[in-house]
């Protein structure tokens, strides 16, 4: 079977309002599918979270620097005539620590609701239990305990029933030609999508990002809607056996629904914990600069010129960039949760945009 990675998101855009458009099959990643540019994705999606911090910092270092050689007054003129770097870093030691107070305790509220009575959590244990036993029936095979192999089990299992689908409906002598064509085109991108989110699974490891990347590429609620309507329009030509292989693909697929919330939602508390960690260590030396800068530094503090620039204006730049560390390392986790939550607010067969197929 051909590996096609069907149709481009232009064709994407030209599909009918009940899905019967050109192409049933779609591009084998996220990225490739939305409707946005590479630079955005790594922004929000791909880029190391503290790599982006680093980023940010050093654009607002260099934008302040910037602008304080091609304004007038200049930084140390301003300093002289008033009390700018006292009100400046007197007002980001009330942010600090307004702002650090605030999110660690919004982050420990959302991972609160993991804390409970023990009859709570026996029962998340026992619905825990038994999706592990349904996957293993439909396995056939102990489920994996890792969630990256976890979720490479589930789409190596759609891959295989698509294809076992594949091969019954191409032997039949009843199943109509535009079923059979609609078929193989669905099964080569499906088996073109699930090798590549695979590949990205192999040897990925839970509590980075890698994870829940990798199953954001496997759009299983399209295909969940393909099956639905290849069925419901081709149905009185199906054999029982053919309806079974169906029911089975479409079951495998709707297994890995909830199995990548739970991840997900896994994820996002693991990224909560390590960005309340991140921010608490980021505030104190944002606190100790804020607080020197307001306490010591005058005018007279560093009267010499390097490249140009005043250092006291080298000082005062460098020194408001480490008090915004928090606020960027804050910035840095959301655009990522909230792009994820954003991209995984429908499960099952509802298509929220066509980007998200």
């Amino acid at each position: 079977m051909t590996d096609r990675q069907g149709g481009s998101d232009n064709d994407d855009n030209d599909d009918n309002d009940d899905g019967e458009g050109d192409s049933i099959g779609t591009e084998n990643t996220m990225r490739a599918r939305a409707d946005e540019s590479r630079l955005k994705v790594w922004v929000l999606l791909s880029a190391n979270r503290l790599g982006l911090v680093a980023l940010l910092s050093v654009l607002v270092f260099v934008s302040l620097i910037v602008f304080s050689a091609v304004l007038y007054p200049s930084l140390q003129l301003s300093i002289q005539r008033g009390d700018t770097i006292e009100t400046g870093f007197t007002t980001m030691i009330s942010v600090i620590v307004t702002g650090t107070t605030l999110v660690v305790s919004i982050n420990q509220l959302v991972l609160s609701q993991e804390n409970g009575p023990l009859g709570d959590q026996r029962r998340r244990m026992s619905n825990a239990e038994d999706f592990r036993t349904y996957t293993e029936e439909m396995l056939g095979s102990t489920a994996p305990s890792d969630p990256s192999n976890f979720l490479r089990a589930l789409v190596a299992e759609s891959q295989d029933r698509a294809e076992r689908l594949d091969r019954l409906i191409h032997e039949s002598d009843s199943a109509p030609d535009e079923l059979q064509e609609q078929l193989e085109e669905f099964v080569d991108s499906l088996d073109g999508n699930a090798e590549t989110v695979r590949k990205k699974l192999d040897g990925s490891q839970f509590g980075t990002f890698d994870v829940v990347y990798a199953a954001l590429d496997y759009n299983y609620s399209w295909k969940v809607f393909q099956v639905d309507r290849m069925v419901n329009e081709f149905g009185d030509s199906l054999s029982r056996e053919e309806e079974e292989a169906f029911h089975d693909l479409k079951t495998s697929l709707t297994m890995f629904g909830p199995a990548r919330e739970h991840i997900k939602t896994l994820y996002f508390e693991w990224a909560l914990v390590n960005l309340s960690q991140y921010i608490l260590y980021a505030a104190v030396p944002a606190l100790v600069v804020a607080g020197a800068m307001f306490m010591f530094v005058g005018e007279g503090s560093f009267p010499g010129t390097t490249l140009g620039v005043d250092d006291i204006t080298w000082v005062t730049v460098g020194a408001f960039t480490l008090t915004l560390l928090p606020f960027f390392i804050f910035i840095s986790y959301i655009f990522r949760v909230a792009t994820v939550a954003k991209r995984t607010l429908a499960i099952g067969p509802l298509i929220l945009r066509d980007s998200q197929r």
